[in-house]
């Protein structure tokens, strides 16, 4: 395993493993854990919205918004102070089953944790626990679907310490620059963000690997038409977060073949800008979430994933 880890074998040899899909390893241990652990947190959802509720399940199959908030959603009222969403906004207590509404509850109670102390909301964990989080059985399903099959592969090209890091790194910006310019009165869970990560390593695999693919240009217009309608589906700013990051550490940390010193030298000048880079973008994104008015830097951004109505301040609130 250590000579698949770092290449250390004969280049015929890994461009044949290359074309039979073999990796550095045969089984993908860091997706089972997580899908395992995503299933023990759904439970938990379900168990937590049936005594509230009476019922696992919300309106359309899904636990209630408020329950999504107070197990670690990610809701930028609950991490800054947010002027559409202001600290003394009411919002559906948890065992409210009306609809619309009829028992309110404080920002402060439905955002849990401990709540704030009469301080600014500051739970900037909820960068990360929205990953372990899914709202409803079917939302689960489809996404274990992707992970188990077209991560799992990647897992396995990669290793598990790798990918670990690209699916971490991807699933918190995916929900970084979602905070940034998605709706803000909305909470948004899943493992989208880190699941489109994964996924941007075949963008690195095909054109790394063009020579040793079979049909590249049938599979790259393929792949655009999945990403298109990936992107279509969900919210957009965590699945294009969760991409551009996976590209730049799939760019660092994907095993690449190179038959030439040439292409080594390109390889080696792709990881040195991947790094810094990755960081730049996290740190810079981050700051303008805490520091600045996102919507002033990206007016339109929102309406990617939003589409402006009254209920919805027009894609402001």
């Amino acid at each position: 395993m250590f000579q698949r880890y770092f290449g250390l074998y004969p280049l015929e040899q890994r461009i044949q493993d290359k074309k039979r899909g073999v990796g550095v390893q045969k089984h993908p241990i860091v997706c089972y854990v997580l899908s395992a652990a995503m299933l023990g947190v759904l439970i938990f959802e379900l168990v937590t919205n049936s005594k509230a509720q009476g019922s696992p399940f919300s309106f359309k199959a899904r636990p209630s918004s408020s329950a999504l908030i107070q197990m670690g959603a990610r809701f930028p009222p609950c991490m800054k102070n947010v002027t559409d969403v202001p600290i003394t906004t009411l919002l559906p207590c948890l065992n409210d089953t009306a609809n619309p509404a009829t028992e309110l509850c404080s920002l402060e109670n439905i955002c849990g944790f401990g709540g704030f102390h009469d301080e600014t909301p500051d739970q900037w964990f909820r960068f990360i626990t929205p990953i372990f989080l899914h709202a409803g059985l079917i939302h689960y399903l489809l996404n274990m679907l992707a992970q188990l099959t077209a991560s799992a592969q990647i897992e396995r090209e990669m290793g598990s310490l790798p990918f670990l890091i690209l699916y971490s790194a991807a699933g918190i910006f995916g929900n970084v620059l979602g905070g940034n310019f998605a709706l803000l009165g909305s909470p948004s869970v899943g493992a989208s963000g880190a699941i489109f990560g994964t996924i941007a390593v075949a963008w690195i695999d095909l054109f790394a690997h063009w020579r040793y693919t079979f049909r590249p240009g049938r599979k790259l217009a393929f792949m655009i038409v999945e990403l298109v309608i990936g992107v279509a589906i969900g919210f957009i700013p965590s699945h294009l977060g969760g991409l551009a990051m996976g590209l730049l550490v799939a760019m660092a940390l994907y095993p690449i073949i190179s038959p030439s010193n040439r292409h080594r030298i390109i390889v080696i000048v792709l990881r040195l800008i991947a790094v810094p880079l990755a960081i730049v973008m996290m740190v810079v994104l981050i700051r303008n979430f805490y520091k600045s008015d996102p919507s002033a830097a990206c007016s339109w951004c929102r309406y990617l994933s939003c589409i402006p109505t009254s209920s919805n301040n027009h894609c402001k609130g």
